[in-house]
């Protein structure tokens, strides 16, 4: 496996990467894809690493999906949570960093409710840091495994139109994925309600509509968001049914996408109001494949962060 071009410490923002830096972390996932097909699923690569997960917002997708990863390149994983970290009792973040510091662990994967946490804590320690999402800012592993899903199923990613519909204002998962599609080539448009469409978005390189039909018309990609109504300090539409007729993805919309469009979801979903059953659970649904792929992602950004590569005779 090479990696020579690969020398951050740290992952906090796609923003930062490269282009190709975004291709070598998905030419390396793909070489660790077919280890969850093995009847042992486990390899050697970081055997003696110490990883440990910081989660201090509710996360069941992510946090598995990073132990999965992490045990299957047998690194020693460590689980803190808000509430049995020392910032119950008062302990900074920082201080609770360098606590963790002091353990010699050689990864931290951290997940907060502030945008700017794994950067300050990156900043802090000698430990390589993952952002696993901050705030409503970014979740670069999440836009990570959705494009390398769409590279297995479309190929490439340059030149593909994609739609990206929903809380467009409260979705780090559409931050990260606007800075990689749009690095990769793809030509991306942004939909929602104008209540939930954050101001200058389009100068980010996107297309802003207020039409889910308009959205995906023609689109070789359709990635719908979850509505988070536990970032929402008031409501921001009228009712969960009037939503789903506005903006929920259902069989009958599919068809303004172009033939064999292919339909994502970050998870988790809030069917009959995001998207329809049938549509979620239909033959151009790959949201299981973002779930799969979402491992062998992280296995990726674990084995380039930890440096084994550069150790390889």
């Amino acid at each position: 496996m090479s990696a020579v071009s690969w020398e951050r410490k740290d992952l906090l923002t796609i923003a930062d990467l490269s282009p190709d830096e975004i291709e070598l972390i998905l030419d390396t996932a793909e070489s660790f894809r077919e280890i969850a097909h093995r009847p042992i699923k486990k390899v050697p690569t970081l055997r003696g690493r110490t990883v440990v997960n910081l989660f201090f917002e509710p996360s069941t997708r992510t946090r598995s999906s990073f132990e999965i990863a992490e045990k299957r390149l047998s690194a020693d994983s460590i689980n803190f949570s808000s509430s049995s970290s020392g910032l119950v009792k008062g302990e900074s973040l920082v201080d609770t960093g360098r606590n963790l510091e002091a353990m010699a662990p050689d990864m931290i994967v951290i997940r907060h409710g502030h945008p700017g946490v794994p950067r300050m804590l990156a900043d802090r320690i000698g430990a390589a840091v993952i952002n696993a999402g901050d705030g409503a800012h970014e979740h670069p592993t999440q836009a990570l495994l959705d494009a390398y899903t769409i590279r297995e199923a479309k190929g490439r990613l340059a030149g593909l139109k994609v739609a990206i519909v929903g809380d467009i204002q409260h979705s780090r998962v559409v931050r990260s994925n606007i800075h990689l599609l749009t690095k990769m080539g793809s030509d991306v448009t942004v939909a929602g309600p104008r209540t939930m469409m954050p101001v200058d978005v389009d100068r980010l390189g996107v297309r802003v509509v207020y039409d889910l039909e308009e959205a995906i018309q023609g689109a070789d990609v359709v990635m719908m968001l979850r509505v988070q109504l536990e970032r929402q300090t008031r409501s921001l539409f009228p009712s969960a049914r009037e939503y789903f007729m506005l903006f929920g993805l259902t069989r009958e919309r599919v068809k303004a996408a172009k033939r064999g469009a292919i339909i994502l979801h970050p998870g988790p979903m809030n069917r009959g109001i995001e998207i329809a059953s049938d549509v979620a659970d239909g033959p151009y649904s790959v949201i299981l494949d973002q779930v799969a792929n979402g491992v062998a992602v992280r296995m990726a950004v674990l084995y380039l962060l930890s440096g084994v590569h550069r150790e390889s005779p």
